[in-house]
């Protein structure tokens, strides 16, 4: 009788515990987007807010926290009580902060949940460089310090750190390339056939306008692959013989501590958002690049580039 009793009991215990699970999310989620609204990561996070807000049959909330270079709003995203109903829209610069010295936030301080997003860097010039090639060019940048400058990108942001990065890769003083600042790539490309530089690293879909212009060639893209949308364009390592993969990207994560069932219902959730016909018209309308990386994946992919962004942050003098 005592055995029953107890099988009883154990079963009742699980029966009350699964439904307790299962009604998850019983509330609003709020995602955090730590740019500002308007923007193309807010469009994004605009996106997946609807989508996983019909997966999982409750509202996701978007609210921009803004400031100090997306310190603000990834620091939010860490500090967030880690119940699964504040998420966040993480970006490459969480990679950054630590390096630099700007903030101790790392992707150690989160729960990774999916990448739905990376924007490989690519090596533009003009189209009547004397640069046939990317080998010509790095042989060029490594005889001449200082000589050639490149533009498009603020000091430190993604497009800057990854060209640092190939660079690097291939035995060139990542400070031999001499920056000039610009507010995002359409200045630089405008410095570029003007003259002003050399060299513009930016997406592939910025480079869009001024290649079909004929005005401007890309010699290389930062990605593991050819993209589908620029299959002229070779990788980085068909160009040089050396793999180099850097660009920006966005990827949905939790606090640190997550529950692992929590992060999985959000994860699966993410991965039919992604999946779907309206998500990929969104991102390929918007000139997104679409990358998907599970939970255990994106850890070890923001784990690589924090790595590599270290090392070029070093040589790049930037540590604060």
């Amino acid at each position: 009788m005592k055995y029953v009793t107890l099988t009883t009991l154990l079963a009742a215990t699980v029966a009350f515990a699964g439904p307790a699970f299962a009604e998850y999310p019983e509330r609003p989620i709020t995602l955090i987007v730590p740019w500002s609204a308007g923007g193309g990561t807010d469009a994004v996070g605009r996106m997946l807010a609807k989508g996983l807000q019909d997966e999982l049959g409750t509202p996701v909330n978007v609210v921009n926290r803004t400031g100090a270079g997306g310190i603000v709003g990834h620091t939010a995203m860490i500090d967030a009580d880690p119940d699964g109903y504040t998420l966040g829209l993480a970006t490459a610069e969480l990679t950054t902060y630590a390096a630099i010295g700007t903030s101790e936030a790392s992707p150690a301080d989160v729960t990774p949940i999916a990448l739905v997003n990376f924007d490989a860097s690519a090596f533009n010039v003009r189209t009547d460089s004397e640069w046939e090639d990317a080998g010509q060019a790095l042989e060029a940048i490594k005889a001449n310090p200082g000589k050639f400058k490149a533009s498009g990108f603020p000091v430190g942001a993604a497009y800057h750190l990854a060209f640092a990065a190939f660079l690097n890769d291939n035995g060139v003083d990542p400070t031999a390339l001499t920056v000039v600042p610009s507010q995002g790539a359409a200045p630089g490309f405008q410095e570029l056939v003007s003259g002003g530089v050399a060299v513009v690293p930016s997406s592939l879909p910025e480079a869009a306008s001024m290649r079909d212009a004929g005005l401007v060639k890309t010699l290389a893209v930062l990605a593991e692959e050819r993209l589908a949308s620029y299959p002229d364009v070779p990788t980085a390592k068909e160009a040089v013989g050396t793999a180099s993969v850097g660009g920006t990207w966005r990827g949905v994560v939790g606090p640190k501590g997550l529950d692992a069932a929590v992060a999985d219902k959000v994860e699966a959730a993410l991965d039919k958002v992604y999946q779907s016909a309206e998500f990929q018209e969104f991102m390929s309308s918007r000139g997104f690049g679409v990358r998907w990386l599970p939970a255990g994946e994106f850890g070890t992919f923001m784990e690589n580039a924090s790595k590599s962004n270290a090392e070029v942050i070093e040589k790049l003098g930037l540590k604060q």
